[in-house]
């Protein structure tokens, strides 16, 4: 929640590189279909005249993760997902229109879905912090806010278009830069990392981190165990039968820390293995008492290769 805070209020630090979005779209693609569902259609149109950017690839990843969710949420019979790139030009007219944005070649990034779409009330508030039309207890109302907050801070602009009944399209510009791409976003190839067999329980409270984690792990050949709470985390311990190799979990997560989590389980479970993410830095966590020192950590946001093989290292070091 603080980091999503902080990306709202445009203070987190981004680690920017001259980007092609087309590779950090294409990265993300695996993870989508599986992320939204089987009845839901996925369809992915990228311009091959795109221009570059200057932005951070993982909080990108964030976003297209974000609004993927959100266009599923509101599409629970099924539909149809599209993202698509292009590149346009920003005139004066539109600017005019469209207060914050700039004049220029820009990256545009479209996330459109076929649901129930948003009345005028809800879009004026969407990009508000904790704002959600969802139900209590099934989302914080930080994913927008958190979308809006990292392409202001990237010095881009966002725009919602939608109508009740006829879906939703979500327009993200990000200014164009000229220079060479620093890096291309790989493709994150189960057979590049080492394969395990244990089983790893997740603990995530956010919905879409804790999807893209348990397929990343699945990927990777483990067996997965998915809580979205601590509560609901104490209840599989109880009920699985078999052993529990390693648990993954988030520090900071509502009426339990991870800590206290692993100390409850550790009671019934004294193999079992710990490894904690959290958007804070391992030294900040470590200053303010919330972790000790020298415990497993992996700050977010990570790739699925970059939490595989950090799960592998901790259970290798475990069993060695």
């Amino acid at each position: 929640m603080t980091r999503q805070l902080l990306a709202f209020s445009r203070k987190q630090v981004l680690q920017t590189k001259v980007l092609d979005l087309n590779s950090v779209v294409a990265g993300a693609e695996r993870l989508l279909q599986r992320l939204i569902g089987e009845d839901i259609e996925l369809r992915v149109v990228l311009n091959s005249a795109l221009g570059r950017i200057e932005a951070d690839a993982g909080q990108l990843e964030q976003i297209i993760m974000n609004l993927a969710v959100n266009a599923r949420d509101a599409m629970p019979p099924g539909g149809k997902l599209t993202i698509e790139t292009s590149k346009i030009q920003i005139d004066q007219e539109y600017a005019d229109q469209h207060p914050g944005s700039r004049t220029g070649p820009h990256v545009m990034l479209a996330v459109t879905d076929t649901g129930c779409g948003m009345d005028a009330k809800t879009i004026a508030h969407m990009f508000e912090p904790f704002f959600t039309t969802k139900e209590f207890g099934k989302g914080t109302g930080l994913g927008l806010s958190t979308v809006y907050g990292i392409v202001k801070q990237s010095g881009g602009s966002v725009w919602a278009y939608s109508e009740v009944g006829l879906g939703t399209t979500f327009k993200i510009y990000l200014p164009c830069v000229n220079a060479v791409p620093e890096i291309t976003v790989p493709s994150d190839r189960p057979d590049t990392i080492e394969r395990g067999s244990q089983t790893i329980l997740i603990v995530e409270d956010e919905a879409a981190l804790l999807e893209v984690a348990r397929q990343s792990l699945l990927a990777a050949g483990y067996t997965i165990l998915a809580a979205q709470s601590p509560a609901e985390a104490l209840r599989i311990s109880e009920s699985h039968p078999g052993p529990i190799h390693l648990i993954v979990t988030d520090v900071i997560m509502p009426g339990m820390s991870g800590s206290q989590l692993a100390s409850h389980l550790s009671a019934s479970r004294p193999e079992m293995k710990v490894l904690y993410v959290s958007g804070y830095t391992d030294d900040t966590i470590v200053r303010h008492g919330v972790l000790e020192p020298g415990l497993a950590f992996l700050q977010k946001p990570f790739s699925p290769k970059t939490l595989a093989r950090k799960v592998g290292e901790v259970l290798t070091t475990a069993l060695g």
